[in-house]
């Protein structure tokens, strides 16, 4: 074994750097696939300078896995979070939009169309047709008003 790890070619680490990538596949949130990354830039250091030793290969490996982390990283951290106070609170981004009523509303209840999604609604009577504007959301159902013509 240590024979082999001696003599390490390209093609191993090349190899090594596809084996982590496949990890990654499976779910390791971002870990592996800086291993990966720095695996697949020995490999190309080694295909630049074939004399490089087992050591030195190893050792490139070390520090090119801390570097590639460390610049994701800081490239993370300068991003501002995604998740904002509407995660996970679906229709909530149509507060606001005015929408065509598809079937009146009747007894209190609707439905719109938004996108290519049916939303039930709740409002004053109005006739299908009739443009409405959302006002806030009660779970899945949308609260509406009719809107004025300006």
């Amino acid at each position: 074994m240590s024979e082999y790890l001696q003599n390490l070619a390209v093609w191993d680490w090349l190899a090594f750097a596809a084996l982590l990538l496949i990890v990654e596949v499976f779910g390791t949130a971002g870990c592996f696939l800086w291993f990966g990354t720095a695996a697949a830039l020995v490999g190309v250091l080694l295909l630049i300078f074939p004399e490089l030793t087992w050591a030195w290969q190893f050792t490139a490996f070390a520090l090119l896995s801390l570097v590639t982390a460390w610049v994701w990283w800081r490239r993370l951290r300068k991003q501002p979070a995604a998740a904002g106070p509407r995660l996970n609170q679906r229709g909530s981004e149509l507060i606001g939009g005015e929408f065509l009523l598809q079937e009146a509303i009747n007894g209190g209840r609707g439905k719109i169309k938004a996108g290519d999604s049916y939303w039930l609604v709740n409002g004053p009577s109005l006739p299908a047709g009739q443009r409405v504007r959302v006002l806030g959301q009660q779970g899945t159902v949308l609260l509406v008003e009719a809107c004025t013509v300006d």
